[in-house]
């Protein structure tokens, strides 16, 4: 499950998230590691775009969290990609900045939580990109860890039981 912060401009007029530049890349970061959107579920934090794309605001993203828990018991994701620094505070409050923590992995009961740039600063600052790359790959050797069969059991050989001689008399 990815989680970024809100609709841009495109993704609330198409009602898709993701579909503008930042999706684009993400598009690119998820092939880097084998997966494509149909793999995942993606949704955001507030479920439409502020006025004049400002930050969320704290009650915004309030109104909105009955929708993304409900989402997260739906979906029952394993992994859960947290895209930028709003979507970090909503998940994961009193985690620290996302410079300090992006690319790490947290577990909360049967949750992994990996705290990532978002796209769309990547876009602004291009030295993020690098860092979002090296972050997806750490994320696709975790997945394949996490995601891999299990080895098959080992055979346990029964206990050899001797025989028992039998009497003719």
């Amino acid at each position: 499950m990815i989680v970024g912060e809100a609709p841009g401009f495109n993704e609330d007029r198409q009602g898709e998230p993701f579909v503008g530049a930042a999706g684009k890349l993400l598009d690119t970061l998820l092939a880097r590691i084998g997966l494509s959107r149909a793999d995942v579920y993606i949704t955001n934090v507030l479920k439409c775009r502020p006025p004049m794309n400002r930050d969320p605001m704290p009650n915004e993203a309030e109104a909105c969290s009955p929708y993304l828990k409900q989402q997260l018991q739906l979906v029952k994701p394993k992994v859960v990609l947290i895209l930028g620094r709003h979507a970090l505070e909503r998940l994961m409050p009193g985690q620290g900045s996302i410079s300090r923590i992006h690319g790490s992995l947290i577990k909360r009961g049967d949750i992994a939580y990996i705290p990532l740039y978002h796209p769309a600063a990547a876009l602004h600052n291009g030295s993020l990109v690098a860092d979002l790359e090296h972050d997806f790959d750490q994320l696709k050797r975790y997945l394949d860890q996490l995601l891999a069969p299990p080895p098959p059991p080992v055979p346990v050989a029964a206990p050899k039981q001797e025989s028992e001689q039998l009497r003719l008399l």
